[in-house]
């Protein structure tokens, strides 16, 4: 494609203006229920409501998303989600503010999510070339990073200075938007609709399994990346409790942690777009030995304003993580799977974290919160200099 450049352009704004305002809206619903209820199993429930349904539809939306066409199945599962949100707008402009209903809209969204994230991730590498994924990739993670940043503070003003209603109709706004930027893109995607009409879907979905079973290197990086989710939950989840415990409960504390991490992955996006050499799984496996040692300097810190840079560089990793991982997906994997397999990596992403929680939450009231951010930080560094020296990731070679 001779202009990809335009092309790529359009298609990151699309979806980065859609995220951006997919992203309000959820932390506004979170603010919203916090303020109405202050029910810790209200916001339970919206957790199970924003990762369950992602996990589960990531089991076949990835067969989806290889059997038809791709920009039409971003286009619905963004459009589905505006009206969703739309209707429950409109029952709360009407004075209809029922819980039940909002839990439904959120397991909606959650589902479109789960559509939307390995469809993006398929498309792109069909729009630019393959020695330009590695910096483009990067580029959206940074995008990313600065909506994850901004969202939360711009979610709070308009809350504060509105309604819920009109918080909603942030998203339909910004979904609008993006379908239509869509919607004229001219996009050569790869589908088997005509191709491969009769295939039976379980069979797609069974041979998306057995593709990643069979694939060693592949089995191997999902393995790796879900005991490594599974390690860092405690800085995911208890990072707050660790503050709290460590230096104090005031509240601007918890603020500069959360808005630390965030600048520091907008800082490690950036990086990671100026790197002039690609190393491909290298850097992910660098940056969980970095991630590692972060944790245990986290376990271990007194002094608020050092915790704050080591919190820094931590959120530095999380970009340098995770884009080689996809952009390796994205070059070795042939394109008419890729959907199973960044599905299945979604439900590898989303299930390793909450597991982690279960786990690490119950303990953080037995032994030092300090100690487990430490021995958790430990076993990462150990778990990624194993991968490293037995050089197990050979996707690329």
């Amino acid at each position: 494609m001779k202009n990809w450049k335009k092309v790529a352009k359009k298609f990151i704004v699309a979806q980065s203006i859609s995220l951006f305002g997919s992203s309000i809206v959820q932390y506004g619903i979170i603010w919203y229920l916090t303020l109405e209820t202050g029910s810790a199993k209200i916001l339970t429930l919206t957790t199970l409501c924003g990762f369950l349904p992602q996990m589960l539809i990531s089991f076949f939306s990835g067969t989806l998303i290889d059997k038809y066409n791709r920009k039409s199945i971003l286009i619905v599962s963004d459009s589905i989600i505006a009206i969703s949100t739309f209707l429950l707008a409109i029952s709360f402009f009407l004075g209809e503010r029922n819980y039940n209903l909002l839990f439904v809209v959120l397991i909606i969204r959650s589902f479109g999510t789960g559509v939307q994230t390995p469809t993006v991730n398929t498309i792109i590498p069909q729009i630019v070339p393959e020695e330009k994924l590695f910096r483009v990739n990067g580029i959206y993670s940074t995008i990313s990073s600065v909506i994850n940043f901004l969202s939360p503070v711009i979610s709070g003003i308009v809350l504060s200075l509105s309604t819920i209603e009109f918080t909603l109709m942030i998203d339909i706004i910004t979904a609008i938007i993006g379908i239509l930027i869509t919607i004229t893109l001219n996009l050569k995607l790869f589908s088997r609709e005509a191709k491969n009409k009769k295939n039976d879907f379980f069979i797609e979905l069974k041979f998306g399994i057995m593709y990643i079973i069979k694939n060693k290197s592949l089995k191997y990086l999902f393995l790796y990346q879900f005991i490594i989710l599974f390690l860092i939950s405690p800085s995911a989840f208890l990072n707050p409790l660790l503050v709290n415990r460590t230096f104090g409960m005031e509240v601007w504390r918890f603020s500069f942690t959360e808005m630390t991490y965030s600048f520091g992955m907008i800082l490690g996006g950036i990086f990671i777009t100026k790197l002039k050499k690609d190393l491909g799984l290298k850097i992910t496996l660098l940056s969980g030995i970095m991630y590692g040692l972060f944790m245990v300097g986290l376990g271990s810190m007194r002094y608020f304003i050092l915790y704050l840079l080591i919190n820094t560089m931590m959120g530095f990793t999380s970009p340098c993580y995770s884009t080689p991982i996809i952009t390796t997906i994205q070059r070795r994997v042939d394109n008419s799977i890729q959907g199973r397999v960044f599905s299945f990596l979604q439900i590898v992403n989303t299930c390793s974290l909450p597991l982690g929680m279960s786990f690490f939450g119950p303990i953080a009231d037995i032994i030092r919160i300090q100690d487990i951010f430490v021995i958790s930080g430990i076993l990462v560094i150990i778990l990624s200099l194993v991968f490293h020296i037995k050089n197990i990731l050979k996707i690329e070679s």
